[in-house]
């Protein structure tokens, strides 16, 4: 499995007036494992655009399981799921640092489309099929 794992820290603009963090930003914390993984993966957004390419989510699911509050660190561990068609799929986990407590788990799907025309890529772009290859998941 090839995965990264990255720190974040909560800031103080995702909590409400409680030092509860919102929902939505754990996505944003999904987000950031994501950029994290494709920089030292060499698939990141800008990677996949110098090829001609962007991945807009298409799909994002997240299952809460303890609040975050503002000032915990974080750890988002980000998983890339292989397969066949031509698509980015990650499964993600959120612990608290400090205890190592799972606080979250989910799941993205990213399609390659043109990235002028926006048109689906119904086939695995060459770079990407030279990615998977060179870790050896073909």
């Amino acid at each position: 499995m090839v995965s990264h794992q990255t720190e974040v820290i909560v800031r103080f603009n995702e909590a409400d007036p409680l030092g509860i963090v919102w929902h939505g930003h754990y996505l944003r914390y999904f987000e950031d494992g994501r950029e994290a993984f494709g920089k030292e993966h060499s698939v990141s957004y800008l990677d996949c655009y110098k090829h001609g390419f962007a991945i807009p989510v298409v799909s994002v699911h997240c299952d809460y399981r303890k609040p975050l509050r503002y000032g915990d660190t974080v750890l988002v561990q980000t998983s890339y799921i292989d397969c066949a068609a031509a698509k980015l799929m990650f499964d993600y986990k959120i612990f608290e640092a400090k205890s190592k407590t799972l606080v979250a788990s989910g799941s993205s799907v990213q399609v390659f489309v043109d990235a002028k025309s926006f048109e689906l890529q119904l086939t695995l772009p060459p770079f990407f099929e030279a990615w998977k290859k060179k870790l050896n998941l073909m």
